[in-house]
């Protein structure tokens, strides 16, 4: 099984449950590990599968439970750093039906450094890159762009995940879209949901999207559309590859689980580039992953809702 490096941020979610969508009104707020890349690297371990977090925390309490979390997640945290500054935090108000927003206050992640002695360790595994704040500058992207060329030059399977946070790209849509054309380019597998692949490719039809996507290079694309499933398209082939019906209480995280947990599939594969287009053999895996990201769902918080082999085989009977 090859071994998944997640790059990007993790951080705390403090989320106001029960509190309707509007953050001006919460009082409350839960503390929930979290951060797209370290969600993704937990989702995989979680089912049994090797992954290891590239990322930067705060030295503070924040920092050494989120820390522990990945440890408690058997996710190699070798290659984790800290710095003086600040965890980076997130404020996020959950609607009744789920769905959520994010205000950021920024500290840690950015400050993760590039360390070229990893770049052996992609060769012959697999790299994900699905971090929210990784291309908004600093040390950040530049290692970001770093780890991308060194998964790029060691031949290594490339999964890319833009994460758009409106908050984070307030009038800067242009800029976000500029920066994520380098990686859907040489990516083997694009995860969008919905919004992300309409503003990426300028096309409101996901047919046409896909079109315009693949158009830039990258072989496989997976849109994730919520309660209704996943667009799956291989450029020649697509379609809806419907979910398992489930009651959401917050989605926060189930994107990630399911491209985790597809990841995860794609991990016992020899070359998982291989199959890229072939629709068949995604189409299965895409539907289990559907499982993973509808279950984490019906919890609060992503890591602590993720689910295991006992969950995803129970959903799927």
């Amino acid at each position: 099984m090859k071994k998944i490096f997640c790059i990007g941020e993790l951080l705390i979610d403090f989320v106001a449950e029960n509190q309707g969508s509007d953050l001006r009104k919460a009082s409350v707020f839960t503390k929930k590990p979290g951060g797209a890349p370290a969600n993704v690297a937990c989702a995989i371990s979680r089912l049994g599968g090797s992954s290891t977090f590239i990322g930067c925390i705060g030295d503070d309490p924040f920092g050494n439970f989120l820390e522990q979390i990945l440890v408690e997640n058997e996710v190699d945290t070798r290659h984790l750093q800290k710095t003086d500054t600040f965890t980076t935090l997130a404020f996020v108000s959950i609607a009744e039906n789920g769905e959520r927003d994010f205000v950021f206050s920024r500290g840690a992640d950015r400050e993760l450094k590039y360390l070229p002695k990893i770049k052996s360790e992609f060769k012959g595994n697999m790299l994900h890159l699905g971090a929210a704040t990784a291309l908004l500058g600093g040390p950040l992207e530049s290692a970001y762009g770093h780890y991308f060329f060194d998964g790029l030059t060691e031949r290594a399977f490339i999964s890319f995940d833009p994460n758009f946070r409106q908050d984070l790209w307030k009038r800067k849509e242009e800029a976000f879209i500029k920066k994520c054309i380098p990686f859907i380019e040489k990516s083997h597998l694009c995860k969008f949901s919905l919004e992300e692949a309409q503003l990426l490719s300028g096309k409101e039809d996901l047919m046409e999207a896909c079109t315009v996507l693949h158009n830039l290079g990258t072989e496989a694309i997976v849109i994730t559309l919520g309660k209704e499933g996943t667009y799956l398209s291989t450029g020649t082939r697509h379609g809806i590859i419907p979910s398992i019906a489930v009651e959401a209480v917050d989605t926060t995280g189930a994107g990630d689980a399911f491209i985790g947990c597809l990841l995860y599939l794609l991990s016992a594969l020899e070359d998982p580039s291989e199959v890229m287009g072939n629709f068949e053999f995604l189409m299965e895996m895409v539907r289990t992953a559907n499982a993973a990201g509808a279950l984490t769902t019906t919890q609060f918080g992503a890591i602590p809702s993720l689910p295991n082999q006992d969950d995803l085989k129970a959903a799927l009977k």
